[in-house]
């Protein structure tokens, strides 16, 4: 079997800390052009903030994918991606990371977790994650919403996005949209992080497979699916107040009342297909990677004595 095979001593917090972080960027620059497709499709139909601009018409993932690189050029599925970055060493290394800490922590360090301490967890460690990482959650969606044929950039670089909203809408700026990215990321958390354990769980204890990369994929196949189905109308209303212009709506709340008012309730999937396509591939790129990791640095760990 390709990969690193389990250690005999269990990975260290701060291996879980710094593996996730890896993971979670290796995962999102493979799939930031359909991280980037779900923002666009997400964001259309907005009446206010159009105006009387003419923009693009997007139709499924790849049709979207398709008009961005005829309109925009290739390097635009890529808008965003620095900050997505700066993001995930964040955000994933918190969230994902510490996950079995505080799930330990819960349980009091009982072998096995039940479902409450899991979902407790689940939601701690994402909302833990979103109060370190939401400023760099804005301008993510902010440079990936952006259309080059717009007639001028909303914004020109990373530092000069962080920097333009501070000006613009204050510090508060940087962190609009962290209610709805709580209330979604604790969801995205407990479905994503709680379901691969689950499945993970199920598949060892029922000796279907062996603690390998068929199970991590299987595993991270499922909590890809369950996550994106539950997850993404609070997805969409998330995605829509933070690239929002200033006194647009007034609340996540007004934003959520606003988009049924008018587009009814399909719009709270929109974008589901590049959704899952994105949130299921990242899941099998970042858990079968994690767990990969995680095996590497603890046997380069017993092999070198290094400290973490």
């Amino acid at each position: 079997m390709v990969g690193f095979k389990p250690t005999d001593v269990p990975p260290t917090a701060a291996v879980k800390f710094v593996g996730a972080g890896t993971a979670a960027c290796i995962a999102d620059i493979i799939t930031f052009p359909l991280d980037t497709a779900k923002v666009r499709l997400q964001i259309q139909g907005e009446t206010k903030a159009a105006g009387s601009m003419k923009t693009a018409q997007y139709k499924g993932v790849f049709g979207t994918i398709a008009t961005m690189v005829k309109t925009e050029g290739p390097r635009s599925l890529y808008n965003g991606l620095v900050a997505g970055l700066q993001r995930q060493m964040s955000f994933a290394s918190v969230r994902i990371g510490l996950y079995d800490s505080v799930k330990q922590f819960y349980t009091k360090g009982a072998e096995h977790a039940g479902i409450g301490s899991r979902l407790l967890a689940g939601c701690t460690t994402g909302a833990m994650a979103v109060a370190v990482a939401q400023p760099t959650d804005v301008v993510k969606v902010r440079f990936q919403a952006q259309a080059r044929t717009e007639g001028g950039r909303r914004y020109q670089g990373t530092l000069d996005a962080y920097k333009t909203i501070a000006r613009e809408e204050g510090l508060r700026g940087l962190w609009k949209g962290m209610s709805p990215n709580v209330a979604r990321n604790a969801i995205v958390n407990c479905t994503e992080l709680v379901t691969y354990d689950l499945i993970k769980d199920l598949l060892l204890r029922s000796n279907l497979m062996t603690d390998n990369l068929p199970c991590h994929f299987t595993s991270a196949f499922g909590a890809g699916f369950c996550t994106t189905l539950i997850a993404s109308p609070v997805d969409v209303v998330k995605t829509r107040y933070m690239n929002s212009a200033p006194g647009q709506y007034s609340s996540a709340v007004s934003c959520a009342l606003t988009m049924l008012r008018t587009e009814g309730p399909l719009a709270c999937y929109k974008g589901f297909m590049p959704s899952f396509l994105r949130l299921g591939s990242w899941n099998v790129v970042m858990f079968v990677t994690y767990e990969q990791l995680k095996r590497a640095m603890m046997a380069a760990r017993g092999s070198w004595g290094a400290p973490f």
